[in-house]
């Protein structure tokens, strides 16, 4: 294969201090129930996110298959996770919030107020879709937007995550990266101003530039009908300097730790990063072996946006579907651009977790 492809958001890293109660809390509030893997090993191959030294962690990646991205929740084994020690506002470094779809944003809203009370209130976002905001108690918020996409219908009102907000220095730098990188290629909109939908976070009452990316091509590769469309928005702030959220803090520590990019054909994906000026900082595979991660093998790397944002990329090389009887698949012998069936996902559903 001569060429790569990226078929779209895989997940959203969230470092967490209590991985139980967290997995539990976004199980509740955003049925992220399916266990796609978890490994509870060392992080060998982050040594420079990690202080220069391997981390014990404990991890999953968990899925809603109604559609959308999944979560990343992760949290260190040994070493004590260390909070940002300042209040993250709108526009500031990094992943600021994460966005998850519903099918019907204000019946959801008013599901999740019974049970649940930082959430913002209804609003209409710049690209004319509904939305709220809602922080979690950790302090991480999500953005919940309108999207009528469902993969397979299980009742919910959530999907999964559809998209990231992430604070620049400099949009006009930041946009080559999403734009000739991973594939977003249209502007949807690019406003400057003050916004009703930031309002319920802090620092969203500020002046900013906000550009949403979405991608113009059909996406493909063997996720696709479960990741859905999404998009990327990026934010700057116009009357402040940002912070940068992750400043003296380890990757892994609590927040967004990363937006992770489902991708096909990795070394040529590196050609064409190290030709745009984004060459990986972390490779999972220097020598092409398969990086095992216990229920699934594959090829990891890392990149940064202009302001240190960590992108990571999954090349997927073997998925397990059923731990008994044991039932993988491997991704390196079939044709890579055929999406799976539904079926498919639909064994994987039989992964669903309950607390």
């Amino acid at each position: 294969m001569e060429n790569f492809f990226v078929s779209g958001i895989q997940q959203v890293g969230v470092g967490c201090v209590d991985f139980s109660a967290s997995w539990r809390w976004y199980i509740d509030m955003f049925q992220m129930n399916v266990r796609i893997l978890e490994d509870d090993t060392v992080a060998e191959r982050m040594l420079p996110y990690t202080g220069g030294k391997a981390q014990k962690r404990h991890a999953c990646i968990a899925v809603n298959l109604q559609g959308g991205g999944g979560f990343e929740i992760w949290q260190y084994s040994e070493r004590k996770p260390q909070p940002v020690d300042f209040d993250i506002r709108v526009g500031d470094l990094g992943i600021f919030a994460a966005k998850v779809k519903s099918r019907n944003v204000e019946d959801f809203r008013k599901e999740l107020l019974k049970k649940y009370d930082r959430i913002g209130p209804l609003c209409t976002a710049p690209d004319g879709r509904l939305c709220f905001v809602v922080e979690d108690p950790w302090g991480n918020w999500f953005q919940v937007v309108e999207d009528s996409y469902v993969f397979i219908d299980r009742g919910y009102l959530s999907g999964g995550i559809v998209g990231a907000t992430t604070g620049c220095t400099d949009i006009d730098r930041t946009i080559p990266l999403y734009r000739d990188v991973l594939g977003y290629d249209k502007v949807v909109y690019d406003v400057k101003g003050k916004f009703e939908d930031l309002s319920f976070m802090r620092g969203g009452d500020g002046e900013f530039r906000r550009v949403l990316l979405a991608s113009s091509a059909k996406r493909k590769g063997a996720f696709v009908p479960l990741f859905g469309s999404s998009t990327i928005e990026l934010v700057q702030a116009l009357d402040r300097t940002p912070r940068k959220i992750f400043e003296g803090r380890q990757w892994g520590d609590p927040g967004f730790i990363q937006i992770c990019f489902d991708v096909t054909n990795m070394r040529a994906l590196e050609k064409h990063c190290n030709a745009l000026g984004f060459p990986f900082t972390v490779d999972s595979c220097k020598g092409d072996e398969h990086f095992d991660m216990g229920e699934a093998s594959g090829h990891f790397t890392y990149i940064e946006d202009p302001d240190g944002t960590l992108i990571e990329l999954v090349e997927a090389h073997k998925l397990t579907i059923l731990k008994r009887p044991h039932i993988y698949i491997d991704m390196l012998k079939r044709d890579r651009e055929k999406a799976f069936p539904k079926a498919f996902f639909r064994l994987m559903g039989m992964n669903k977790v309950k607390f």
